[in-house]
C-alpha cells in the first residue's frame, strides 16, 4: 500500500490533475456522467436481479438480459468519471475508508457477475419463461448484486461525510 501512497504526490501535480482541479466545469460534468452511469448501470442490472428474485414473474428473462450490456455500458461511464475524480484529488480519496470499502464493494460484484456467467447460470436464466422461477443460485447472485452495487452507491455518497475525504 505504501507504494501507491508515494505516487499520491505525484499524481496529485500532474498535468490532468491540474486540469482537473483549475477547470471549475470538470467535477460538475464528470458528477452528472458518473450518476448516469450509476442509473444505467444500477437500473438494467437490476432489472434482471429482480425479476430473478421473482418480481415481474410475468415476463420471460432473456429481454431483460439483453438491457445487461447497457449496464455494463453505464459501468464504464462511472468507471471513467471516477478514474477522473481520483486523478483530480487523489490525497482526498486516499485518506476515505469509505473510497477502500467502494472499491473492494465494486471487486465484489465483478466477483458476483463473473460466477453468474462462468457457471452457465446465465443459460439457465435466460431460458426462464413468463411465470418461471429462478434456480436459488441465481437468486444469491442477483441478490448479491443488488446489495453489493446499492454498498457501492452509499459508500460513494458518504465519501463526503466519512472519512478524510473533503
Amino acid at each position: 500500500m505504501t507504494a501507491i501512497h508515494s505516487l499520491v504526490p505525484w499524481l496529485d501535480a500532474t498535468a490532468p490533475s491540474m486540469f482537473i482541479k483549475n477547470h471549475t466545469w470538470v467535477w460538475p460534468t464528470c458528477q452528472v456522467l458518473h450518476f448516469f452511469g450509476l442509473i444505467m448501470l444500477f437500473g438494467n442490472v437490476g432489472l434482471l436481479d429482480l425479476r430473478i428474485l421473482g418480481l415481474m414473474k410475468e415476463l420471460p428473462a432473456r429481454p431483460l438480459n439483453q438491457f445487461v450490456r447497457w449496464g455494463v455500458f453505464g459501468f464504464g461511464f462511472s468507471f471513467l468519471t471516477g478514474l477522473i475524480f481520483f486523478v483530480g484529488q487523489p490525497t482526498q480519496y486516499m485518506g476515505s475508508t469509505p473510497f477502500y470499502i467502494k472499491l473492494s464493494l465494486i471487486a465484489l460484484a465483478g466477483l458476483n457477475v463473473g460466477a453468474f456467467y462462468a457457471t452457465g447460470m446465465f443459460r439457465r436464466v435466460e431460458a426462464l419463461g413468463p411465470g418461471d422461477d429462478a434456480p436459488v443460485f441465481a437468486k444469491c447472485i442477483a441478490a448479491a448484486s443488488l446489495s453489493l452495487w446499492i454498498g457501492v452507491m452509499y459508500c460513494g455518497r458518504m465519501l463526503t461525510f466519512l472519512g478524510k475525504a473533503f
